[in-house]
């Protein structure tokens, strides 16, 4: 049986933060980065909020949200007593917001309904319409992924405006991971018709307007479609789910601190050749190359799979991305060091149960050998 789930209200557009006009005599938690808040971007958020509503900020938020910065906002929303969390900045803020939510209902510390909005200032996790969030446990550098419908967001707000003065390293980053999604949503096993249709029409916008979206910070257009392909994306793989690609990118993220879109960029073709050993998984990445555009009905199959691959490689190339660890500053001593703890995390990954293609701890070792 499946189930598919369709709770978030989505906003899309220029005006789509006119909705918070609507909350009024509230208490809200406005979880969030210092950059944000510095940049005075926040005051888009607080600006459309009523006078009557109480609002506090969470400012501290980092790059892989650890279960400490959690604890923190959750000191802070029982303080308010909020009935909104808004998770406004990229996926580590919405991943935060998401993990109060998880930790409040588990506990029991909160006796009434929490509204909550996500509105992400990138384009790349899709977490504005998931069900998981990523948190890291600094103490055992690894990542956890906690998994729960109530942590859906109520509503998500797409406003790519937001997104106009992104460096282009993070449109790269967050671009591939968006396209990671996509083909793990694909092939993963949990993929039905509902989750298919989702990544076809992401990848079409994704291969569309991704070096688009990358080479100008004034193309609008570019810009509001990656984001939408980044909301398709996760909504598919929200019910399809992801797959080995993460379960090693959320290991590498958690030890060396490289940017989790990157970790799948630089993982990813060696995934896709791993599972491809599976005959069916392979016609799967063949049927999105085709389904897509990327490889035309003249191209044999094989033809159709080079071409998945080259186009990983170009676009990487094209958008100045490394496409091996070894140049991300990570030493080799080091990796080798840590490349059986990484397999070890990788096979306790709750993606992995996803995966289209079981794997060992020693073939997981191997991949981490490739792309060193």
């Amino acid at each position: 049986m499946n189930i598919i789930n369709q709770h978030t209200k989505i906003c899309i557009g220029k005006d789509a933060l006119e909705i918070l006009k609507n909350i009024k005599k509230s208490k809200i938690l406005i979880v969030s980065d210092e950059f944000l808040v510095k940049n005075s971007m926040i005051k888009r958020i607080t600006q459309k909020l009523d006078h009557t509503n109480k609002i506090e900020v969470f400012d501290r938020v980092k790059p892989d949200p650890s279960l400490s910065t959690v604890s923190d906002a959750i000191k802070t929303m029982i303080t308010l007593n909020a009935t909104h969390i808004i998770g406004f900045g990229g996926g580590s803020a919405i991943d935060t917001a998401k993990g109060v939510i998880y930790f409040l209902r588990e506990s029991d510390r909160i006796d009434h309904d929490i509204e909550f909005i996500a509105i992400p200032t990138t384009s790349g996790t899709g977490s504005e319409v998931t069900s998981v969030t990523v948190l890291t446990d600094e103490q055992r550098q690894t990542k956890h992924l906690l998994e729960s419908d109530d942590i859906l967001p109520d509503v998500a707000i797409l406003d790519a405006e937001f997104t106009m003065s992104l460096p282009n390293s993070i449109i790269a980053n967050t671009g591939i991971d968006v396209l990671t999604h996509i083909i793990e949503a694909y092939v993963a096993k949990g993929a039905n018709e509902y989750s298919d249709a989702l990544a076809e029409k992401a990848g079409d916008l994704l291969i569309k307007y991704l070096y688009e979206s990358y080479s100008s910070d004034k193309n609008y257009i570019a810009r509001e479609k990656v984001h939408i392909a980044s909301n398709l994306a996760g909504t598919a793989f929200n019910i399809a789910g992801l797959g080995l690609n993460h379960s090693i990118a959320h290991q590498i993220g958690g030890f060396y601190h490289i940017p989790h879109g990157l970790a799948n960029a630089i993982l990813l073709k060696e995934v896709i050749d791993f599972n491809a050993t599976d005959k069916a998984a392979k016609q799967r990445y063949i049927k999105f190359a085709r389904r897509t555009g990327m490889a035309g009905d003249n191209l044999d199959d094989n033809m159709a799979f080079s071409v998945l691959k080259e186009y990983i490689s170009v676009m990487m190339k094209l958008m100045d991305m490394p496409d091996k660890i070894s140049k991300c500053n990570i030493d080799k001593e080091l990796w080798d060091k840590n490349k059986t703890v990484l397999a070890k995390n990788a096979l306790k990954d709750d993606c992995l149960k996803y995966n289209p293609k079981s794997i060992s701890e020693k073939e997981i070792v191997a991949i981490l050998e490739k792309i060193y």
